[in-house]
């Protein structure tokens, strides 16, 4: 056995079993580009540019671990996998609403959306599927990290529309909870070599390189339209939330780059804890919705 092969760690975690929970939001159109008054409108709008590629990616992971499903022999993997489909088709319905009235208000995004579509097509159409699961695993590695930081900053959505906020606290969830649902279908898939952990670093290399070139032109596009883009106060909040005092990026800047320890595993990020400090709202959230639904 190599060093390499040596360093990974072989235990078998199981996570809280995820749950499909089918909540669903109130999302007043009106308020899609202040939908966060304390953060201001860059902030949110930084939030809205990430909900559009949300359905698209969501749909894309989902066929990533459905090609590799059949490699999976775990009964609890196996249940894990069946829930991770169910909570992400949940959340692509629910940006999808989110997103038609960012589509009504700005042509930009609907275009984004098109285009993001057709780069996920390209690489169901001309890579292998394990290099599809690789893409998947480096961007729910993007989502837990952006999800840790609304459960371990309370605060963060202080002052925002609350069913917007409730949008993006019940999504932190959920994603907390299968954040490692993917991962372990990936070690189940290719193991814990060294092929395997170069083409696990390559797809977080690809995906930051990917999102971040994609996502930050339209964002500031958004702003632009938005006539934004010279407002220094704002500028000011936006930094505050992402980089400054409240830093949900600056936060996460250590476990993104933690992905690349040979042993990794997304659960070594422990925040269980905070699940739990969020678990009473989530479950409110989803027996109002199933009230509203019986009405």
């Amino acid at each position: 056995m190599g060093i390499l092969q040596k360093l990974i760690k072989s235990t078998v975690y199981h996570e809280p079993l995820p749950i499909r929970r089918d909540v669903r939001f109130d999302l007043p159109a009106d308020r899609i580009a202040d939908w966060h008054t304390s953060a201001g409108p860059i902030f949110t709008a930084l939030l809205n540019t990430f909900s559009i590629v949300l359905p698209i990616g969501e749909r894309f992971f989902i066929d990533a671990v459905r090609a590799h499903r059949d490699l999976v022999q775990d009964p609890d993997l196996q249940k894990a996998v069946t829930a991770f489909i169910g909570q992400e088709a949940m959340h692509g319905r629910e940006h999808e609403d989110y997103n038609s009235a960012l589509f009504d208000r700005n042509t930009i995004a609907p275009k984004f959306e098109a285009f993001v579509l057709d780069i996920f097509g390209l690489i169901k159409k001309h890579t292998p599927e394990y290099f599809w699961l690789s893409a998947t695993i480096a961007l729910e590695h993007f989502t837990a990290l952006l999800a840790d930081s609304v459960l371990q900053i309370p605060e963060l959505f202080d002052g925002a529309e609350e069913n917007y906020a409730n949008i993006w606290r019940w999504h932190a969830f959920e994603e907390t909870e299968h954040k490692a649902v993917a991962f372990d279908v990936w070690n189940t898939a290719m193991g814990h070599g060294p092929y395997a952990y170069a083409v696990r670093s390559l797809g977080l290399v690809l995906a930051t390189i990917v999102f971040w070139g994609l996502v930050l032109p339209v964002f500031t596009k958004i702003v632009m339209d938005e006539k934004k883009l010279t407002d220094l106060s704002s500028w000011r909040k936006a930094y505050k939330y992402t980089f400054g005092e409240v830093g949900a990026l600056r936060k996460q800047l250590g476990n993104y780059i933690d992905y690349f320890r040979p042993n990794f595993h997304p659960w070594d990020h422990a925040n269980r804890d905070k699940m739990l400090a969020m678990q009473d709202l989530i479950y409110k959230l989803a027996d109002e919705s199933v009230k509203n639904k019986k009405v």
